[in-house]
């Protein structure tokens, strides 16, 4: 048991320089969060729904975090700050990194059927600060979402998601390999909010220009043809 939480608290540590020692990582809210979650995880597990409720609104009211009790989550998950909300069905896996005020949302069944309505986040996800991931969507392995970012679709493995609706932005490979990086994105000129948008549109006009060479390829041939 100790080994897991002196394991769980280096997992930290990686990824957050602010903690001189992991009695100081003991006072992060996000930490009790988790904590308080797998008692009333346990007890949601074994039909206990309204003890697993006082346990939740008990450590919603310590720490600002709003876990569901029916929510899945693996090992090491880090929620830096808190403010942050994680529906019923979410299912979270090992390593994921969660900034302040983050979303994990749901979107409510056509047909009334509560079912799977909360977003998967695969391991090694980052999810940075302010962002709101909705519905039954899947954040795949080290997949990187920007500050404010509202992402409402599938995200690839690897990829970098930013802006409102979420879209793929451009990163270079040595960038992409790394482990972790704070806040979802590297800290460079080419993520300013001006230069992502500026990639964003000439992502569309080249796949436009493409579009257009091949509309105008069918042409000559269906007028070769005639």
């Amino acid at each position: 048991m100790f080994q897991r939480l002196k394991t769980y608290l280096d997992s930290i540590k990686a990824r957050d320089p602010a903690p001189r020692s992991r009695l100081e990582i003991l006072t992060y809210p996000g930490v009790w969060a988790l904590f308080y979650h797998r008692i009333a995880h346990r007890f949601y597990r074994n039909g206990w729904f309204l003890a697993a409720r006082f346990v939740n609104h008990w450590s919603r009211w310590m720490t600002a975090i709003d876990i569901h009790p029916g929510a899945t989550i693996g090992r090491n998950f880090f929620i830096d700050h808190g403010f942050t909300v994680i529906g019923e069905t979410a299912h979270i896996g090992d390593n994921v990194t969660i900034y302040q005020n983050v979303t994990l949302g749901g979107t409510s069944p056509d047909n009334g059927v509560a079912g799977k309505r909360h977003p998967t986040v695969q391991d090694g996800a980052i999810i940075g600060s302010g962002a709101q991931v909705l519905g039954p969507i899947t954040l795949g392995p080290r997949a990187r979402v920007g500050a404010n970012a509202v992402v409402t679709k599938d995200v690839a493995e690897g990829a970098v998601v930013v802006g409102i609706p979420a879209r793929p932005t451009l990163v270079e490979a040595e960038t992409w390999q790394r482990d972790f990086v704070p806040y979802g994105t590297p800290c460079s000129e080419m993520f300013d909010p001006a230069t992502q948008k500026l990639e964003i549109m000439r992502c569309e006009i080249e796949t436009l220009r493409k579009r257009l060479d091949e509309l105008l390829a069918e042409r000559e041939e269906h007028r070769d043809r005639a």
